[in-house]
């Protein structure tokens, strides 16, 4: 057992082009570049909390369902999504169960994120 805790460095996000996939989530996060590596990205924290991204440079492409994937709130989902569309994502489908509503999108490498209502 161990008997400390880990901590999160960052959600680390695999990518062709560690630049261009930082554009796509600063324009639609705030994030900005906090240390670059040769193939990789690291960013400032998103606001409010201590959560970051991080952007490796792999060669193979994304070929299956994300396992693990962001949630973004927004005070409206709908002019969030039409700013991922004009910067290169795309909408892949909408849900809701119970009142609650959800729409799973796709970033510029085909990694999936969903958009909710801020509460």
């Amino acid at each position: 057992m161990i008997d400390t805790k880990a901590t999160v460095a960052a959600i680390m996000i695999d990518c062709h082009d560690p630049d261009e996939l930082f554009a796509f989530w600063s324009e639609i996060t705030g994030i900005e570049i906090a240390q670059r590596y040769p193939g990789y990205i690291f960013t400032t924290p998103f606001d409010g909390n201590s959560i970051r991204l991080a952007f490796q440079q792999v060669a193979e492409d994304k070929t299956v369902k994300n396992r693990l994937h962001l949630d973004l709130n927004h005070e409206n989902p709908e002019e969030l999504i039409a700013a991922v569309q004009q910067l290169g994502g795309w909408r892949v489908q909408d849900h809701e169960i119970d009142g609650f509503g959800w729409t799973v999108l796709q970033d510029p490498e085909g990694n999936e994120f969903c958009v909710t209502a801020a509460d």
